[in-house]
């Protein structure tokens, strides 16, 4: 019973982790990077960013199945250098909460560096110091309330993500099945007390990341 219970909880939190990572540092410098540039065509690449927030899961998943699969891009280039396809594999959890998590840290990393005072960093660069220097000692730390909320609330997404999951890794007990795809065969098989289980300890986690970003938020 223990380790029924830990075993996708485990599993979760390593995909969380890895994917939680991935997303806040493109998120951050991807946010960076549009919050200063102007060009045609700024309003279409933002909304394909964004697309991952509003798409149903199940779209998500399907694109991913196609992109990962034997005749995508992607899938065989993974297979000519891995050997193997990552579909099906915890590896695919990790993409899917990637690309569903990540608006929510782009959209926040970007609102954040738009606030700053960029007359801070200007007088950064005219006491010598270089871009990169600028970036992570003047405006990330400016930015850092925005960064932080975002990264949080990607983290939950991640932790989370669902539909998109169970579509490419499947729910297979030990090797691809997360928290939410756990919860999902309980209930369909009539284990009511370990989906209670998993279900709480969801329900506490959001609990604590919603609240660490109301606070940062103050």
């Amino acid at each position: 019973m223990i380790q029924e219970f830990l075993t996708p909880v485990q599993l979760s939190i390593k995909i969380t982790i890895i994917s939680g990572v991935a997303v806040i540092i493109l998120g951050t410098i991807t946010g960076r990077w549009l919050s200063l540039k102007n060009f045609k065509g700024k309003v279409i690449v933002e909304t394909i960013l964004m697309l991952p927030l509003v798409l149903p899961p199940s779209v998500v998943g399907f694109l991913l199945l196609t992109v990962l699969g034997k005749k995508g891009v992607m899938g065989e280039a993974i297979e000519m250098v891995f050997r193997q396809s990552i579909l099906f594999t915890w590896w695919s959890a990790v993409l899917a909460s990637i690309i569903v998590a990540f608006p929510l840290m782009y959209q926040s990393a970007k609102i954040g560096f738009q606030g700053i005072d960029h007359e801070i960093e200007d007088a950064a660069r005219v006491f010598g110091a270089n871009e990169w220097q600028v970036f992570f000692m003047i405006s990330i730390p400016l930015a850092s309330r925005a960064i932080i909320s975002g990264g949080v609330l990607s983290i939950a997404r991640a932790l989370g993500e669902f539909g998109a999951t169970l579509m490419v890794a499947g729910n297979i007990p030990g090797k691809t099945q997360t928290v939410p795809t756990a919860i999902y065969l309980a209930i369909d098989t009539g284990n009511m007390k370990l989906a209670w289980l998993w279900v709480l300890l969801m329900v506490i986690l959001s609990f604590i990341m919603l609240w660490i970003v109301q606070m940062k938020q103050k």
